[in-house]
């Protein structure tokens, strides 16, 4: 049996030994079908005192589940009892099961997931008197600092694994307390019962107190609502003034009194902001900007644990990066997003597309071409039922990575004919959608693309009629002046003496000197 050696003296097993345990125990018991909870409580104690894992890691284990299985289910619970939505992910478990506390509200997902008690699963101590040594004492399961055994001690010989029930526990606490209540006069048992419960209310009343408005957070639930569909309507400059003001009012707020339920959403919410504001400094040409304002957004979603909003950040980087020609820096954005975003969710799609982008920015086709399958395989694998962000379907940002991505990477592998087939199709979809889903720089975006595609193929004149197209969109942000200098770089290059190219060369510059520069970032972020 493969083993591994801890920071302390114990030696800590390889997961197949707790298997073999869980399927020698499973056997004994006849293979029950489902696995009733107090059986698989015997085999997760059984797991922990022979292989030494966690107690989180023993549960998991004694169900049988892969950290992929059990992020999953954790997800689908959240989704069946319609629970506040989380972004647990496979990395946020698998440093609870290394030793990190959760936070208390995923505290409470792991102990409806497990049906069990923070207890039973390290998240608490059992500060409970110790079993007699003749056994008829309560049995307990353990009372390290993560639920282990202490070193040296091991179960009762002939007693199976030590456990104890919620009940038990329970009434073992209130015992202990009413014999001390027991022992003094009625009148000193009443005063003591009525200075507990003004104590109780002040211990609440110090939870709850906060310097928050009883509807600040729902205020900030709208307006960043409000924000991201003003994103694609609304010039940037005017956009990101707006949400620059509310994120330096977050800020503020989380210098202030409030509860830790508050300081979570609030870190969420400037996380969110700083999200938003890494997109439309990216519009304004400040790429600078844009990358600092994705790496607080990261920064504020893993406070918050939040790991659907570290993915979104991450995609903001992986585009900004792209942009500044660090191909390499994007690729590795988009993995890390992934690592964050929730399984099955459509920003796997969009982030998988954003790495095989990369690639091809790269000049490396064979990884083009793996990261799309993967996207690919990742959009098959999507619900029937799409999750939404501000209230606004995220579906369709999975889908037009599937068309403009390639085409904006076959112009970067020399592949005009794919190119061509692609950026038409991208613009024929957007040019479809709603005129209220309606993106004008995705469109130009396209137009751009499409093209590069002609210019490639030898069609210079309609290179150019969709250059001058591209430019008379309503919001000619950075990214789409970007590509278009790819345009008319190319264009001036194979095509020299066309005249019609310096008039778009000419319009191009017009545009760029229009941009406006961004104010100073609040501090903090």
């Amino acid at each position: 049996m493969s083993s591994q050696s801890t920071s302390g003296s114990r030696t800590v097993h390889d997961v197949s030994c707790g298997r073999s345990l869980r399927e020698r125990i499973l056997g004994k018991a006849g293979a029950p079908e489902p696995v009733p909870a107090a059986l698989v409580a015997v085999i997760a104690a059984e797991i922990q005192a022979h292989c030494g894992h966690r107690r989180l890691k023993c549960r998991r284990l004694a169900i049988g589940w892969t950290v992929a299985q059990g992020v999953a289910a954790a997800h689908q619970l959240v989704e069946d009892e319609n629970l506040t939505k989380i972004g647990m992910s496979e990395r946020s478990w698998k440093d609870w099961e290394a030793g990190v506390l959760p936070s208390p509200d995923y505290q409470d997902l792991l102990c409806r997931l497990f049906t069990t008690h923070p207890v039973e699963l390290g998240f608490a101590r059992d500060y409970s008197p110790a079993p007699a040594a003749d056994g008829t004492g309560p049995l307990w399961s353990g009372h390290g600092p993560d639920g282990t055994l202490p070193k040296g001690e091991t179960t009762r010989a002939g007693a199976g694994p030590r456990t104890f029930t919620e009940v038990e526990a329970t009434k073992r606490r209130a015992a202990v307390k009413l014999a001390g209540l027991a022992m003094a006069a009625p009148a000193a048992a009443a005063q003591i019962l009525e200075e507990a419960a003004a104590e109780a209310m002040e211990f609440t009343r110090q939870a709850e107190a906060t310097a928050l408005g009883s509807g600040t957070l729902d205020h900030l639930d709208l307006a960043v609502t409000e924000f991201n569909h003003a994103y694609s309507l609304k010039p940037p400059k005017a956009v990101f003034d707006a949400v620059m003001g509310y994120r330096r009012k977050v800020n503020g707020l989380l210098q202030a009194k409030r509860t830790h339920r508050q300081e979570r959403e609030l870190m969420a919410f400037a996380g969110w902001l700083s999200e938003l504001l890494a997109w439309l400094a990216h519009d304004l040409g400040d790429a600078r900007s844009g990358l600092a304002f994705a790496t607080d957004a990261f920064v504020q979603g893993q406070q918050a644990g939040h790991g659907q909003l570290c993915a979104w950040a991450m995609d903001a980087a992986a585009s900004i990066n792209l942009y500044g020609q660090r191909p390499a820096k994007a690729r590795n954005a988009a993995l890390k997003g992934l690592a964050e975003a929730p399984a099955g969710h459509p920003l796997t799609v969009r982030l998988h597309a954003q790495a095989a982008r990369a690639a091809a920015a790269d000049g490396d086709a064979d990884g083009f071409t793996t990261a799309f399958q993967a996207a690919q395989d990742a959009h098959q694998l999507l619900p029937p039922r799409s999750p939404r962000r501000f209230g606004m379907d995220v579906l369709p940002l999975a889908d037009y990575a599937l068309t403009p991505y390639p085409a904006t990477s076959f112009i970067w592998l020399g592949q005009a004919d794919q190119a061509r087939q692609h950026a038409e199709q991208a613009l024929a979809t957007y040019e479809a959608a709603p005129e209220a889903s309606r993106s004008p720089s995705r469109e130009a975006i396209a137009r751009i693309d499409l093209a590069l595609a002609h210019a490639q193929l030898g069609s210079p004149d309609d290179a150019i009629a969709l250059g001058h197209q591209a430019l008379d969109s309503a919001r000619v942000v950075d990214s789409v002046r970007h590509r278009a200098g790819d345009l008319t770089t190319f264009l001036t290059r194979r095509y020299p003496r066309q005249t019609a190219v310096e008039g778009l060369c000419e319009r191009l510059t017009a545009a760029t000197a229009a941009r406006t520069a961004l104010p100073a970032a609040p501090s903090g972020t």
